[in-house]
């Protein structure tokens, strides 16, 4: 199938996608994401690794686009209510000492 990412054409069909993420170990899931067989690949990453262009270079919608056309699983970018966001957050800084 021939679909456009970051304006150049490519011609992907479901067994090059999958030839060419495996062996990839998934990268932690911020964004949308996409299952690839039984792994759950974060859609910059694909298109990263199927396109060998710079993730900056393409959006995740693009890709998402591409892989929902060639019939792969999509999923929306985790969703976090405010106090997770804040408890990571702490997790990440290291939290204060108590006093």
């Amino acid at each position: 199938m021939r679909c456009i990412i970051a304006n150049y054409a490519f011609d992907l069909t479901v067994r090059e996608v999958t030839d060419a993420m495996s062996g990839v170990t998934p990268e932690p899931i911020t964004g949308p994401s996409v299952q690839i067989g039984r792994r759950v690949y974060p859609v910059k990453q694909v298109g990263a690794v199927i396109t060998r262009q710079d993730r900056r270079d393409f959006t995740a919608g693009e890709v998402t686009r591409a892989m929902k056309r060639l019939g792969f699983t999509c999923h929306p970018a985790p969703t976090a209510t405010a106090s997770e966001a804040v408890e990571t957050a702490s997790e990440l800084l290291g939290k204060p000492a108590d006093s």
